[in-house]
């Protein structure tokens, strides 16, 4: 019981140094942005999606929309975009990103911001 008490700790501690480890930005360049405050603010129904450095601009060919649902193309794999995922506050920054979490039981979308689709 013990051992199983301690495996499971230290796999949750692994998963969640790999997601602090995800975020990116080491260098600051995204520190000055004007639009920094408010990428920090975005929030889905699943939390906060945290800054403009931890989401990834998607081209309109790797997302569409169908029946007012979303899917979205990560490396070369087509995603559901959960309704809770969908950021609803307007796009101040024009293009479709998303917030996807990477980990050892695959991919799921934190957030989803769409684009103009122009």
């Amino acid at each position: 019981m013990m051992v199983s008490l301690r495996l499971g700790l230290v796999t949750l501690v692994s998963v969640v140094a790999v997601q602090i480890a995800q975020a990116r930005d080491p260098d600051g360049r995204y520190a000055n942005s004007p639009l920094k405050e408010w990428f920090d603010s975005l929030r889905s129904g699943k939390g906060p999606c945290c800054s403009d450095a931890d989401g990834s601009a998607v081209s309109d060919v790797d997302w569409e929309s169908k029946d007012g649902h979303y899917r979205v193309r990560l490396d070369g794999q087509w995603f559901d975009v959960p309704d809770e995922a969908v950021v609803t506050v307007p796009n101040r920054a024009g293009r479709t990103m998303v917030w996807p979490i990477k980990s050892y039981m695959g991919v799921t979308i934190r957030c989803f911001m769409p684009g103009s689709m122009t």
